[in-house]
């Protein structure tokens, strides 16, 4: 019917329409068949083809905790505990929340500095490194090339803790390391003996969280005064929050990350087991701050005289504020005496902020040449240095 409307509507010119018809229907013809088997081949293609789905969430889309089980011979690696450790074959089972199984191949080597001497921590810390095969692009670990794993020093109760307060920082800022807590079950291939499950944190590779960011990390010898000014003032009050001092932007605990090489960085902290907020009974200050206790809080940003430019910081903490105490009131792994503590320690941290004379007689403390608050932290000399 269309093409005799169309000539009866152009009669004059009906014969070349006719032959123009009949020139492109079979071609027409042929371009729907060859989109037919296209179609249909892509089909069997992804049928028959296809690789394991990968997992709907990633490793820290979540704060459940996850259950792995870390498999090999666990003897051998945990007491390589030398100055270059070996890596070490292990295989890493976990179950999904679907109730999907996984087995993963990773190796696995000792990391750190006083976590990892023999006799100073049950487990050391440990670094993972995935192969990147199909069991690894198929599970939550698939965005993941290396992996610190945080093992217990001295008590499940301190690893929690520590989680805690990678999880105060993500509140504050995304520039920030993402934590997940695991239990993990230690499996012993040579000895075919199973440990009871301890809890552990998987941190975040920093060029991943670099990457997370659009950044790319910063190695350079800066001095605080030259970073981002209100990334460090967020980070230093943080720091300043957990009771935080064992760290330094010259030489421990904190990356570097901009947006390229010319660009001014921002201060990334990590390593929190020697705060307050956390307190493991190996935990001290440095005696070049000649303070008592890592409960004691010391602000060790640089000197500013000017306490308003701390007027946008003390916004956000107090905007937090709510969710910050939730993660301690909400948290069932934690005792209740813990959590008592806790919130008395972010209220006496509140009350300071939140009063010009107390926020000026600590956040002014670096401005006191006869105090402490310029020394730079190498390390800690009181035999705990800091875990890199």
């Amino acid at each position: 019917m269309f093409y005799l409307d169309l000539c009866c509507e152009f009669e004059p010119h009906a014969n070349f329409f006719l032959i123009l018809l009949q020139q492109i229907l079979p071609t027409m013809k042929l371009f729907y068949s060859l989109i037919t088997m296209l179609c249909f081949h892509s089909i069997c293609i992804s049928i028959w083809g296809q690789t394991a789905k990968p997992s709907s969430t990633g490793l820290f889309d979540s704060d459940t905790v996850l259950k792995i089980t870390l498999s090999g011979d666990l003897r051998d690696l945990m007491n390589d505990r030398v100055d270059n450790p070996q890596n070490h074959p292990v295989t890493i089972p976990y179950t999904e929340g679907n109730g999907k199984d996984h087995s993963i191949n990773a190796q696995a080597k000792t990391r750190g500095h006083f976590r990892r001497t023999m006799g100073n921590c049950t487990y050391p810390p440990l670094l993972l490194q995935f192969a990147k095969d199909d069991p690894v692009l198929s599970s939550i670990f698939r965005e993941q090339d290396k992996l610190k794993l945080v093992m217990p020093c001295m008590g499940d109760e301190y690893v929690i803790r520590e989680w805690l307060v990678y999880r105060i920082y993500n509140l504050v800022t995304p520039k920030s390391f993402r934590a997940r807590l695991v239990s993990v079950e230690l499996y012993d291939t040579k000895k075919k003996k199973s440990a009871s499950p301890i809890y552990g944190i998987l941190l975040e590779e920093d060029r991943q969280m670099a990457t997370r960011n659009d950044d790319v990390l910063i190695k350079l010898p800066l001095r605080p005064e030259q970073t981002d000014s209100i990334a460090f003032l967020n980070m230093a009050v943080f720091e300043y929050l957990i009771g935080n001092t064992d760290w330094s932007v010259q030489y421990q605990n904190i990356k570097l990350v901009a947006r390229d090489s010319t660009a001014v960085p921002v201060t990334v902290p990590y390593d929190f087991d020697h705060a307050g907020l956390v307190s493991p009974p190996y935990a001290k200050p440095a005696e070049e701050l000649l303070m008592k206790s890592v409960r004691d809080r010391r602000y060790r940003g640089y000197c500013m005289q000017n306490m308003e430019r701390f007027d946008p910081v003390i916004a956000l903490y107090n905007k937090l504020k709510p969710d910050i105490y939730k993660l301690y009131t909400d948290c069932t792994l934690l005792d209740e005496k813990y959590v008592k503590a806790t919130i008395k320690y972010l209220d006496d941290f509140y009350g300071t902020i939140n009063d010009p004379a107390k926020l000026k007689k600590e956040f002014g403390y670096p401005c006191d040449k006869k105090g402490t608050g310029n020394v730079v932290i190498k390390g800690l000399k009181s035999g705990v240095p800091s875990e890199e």
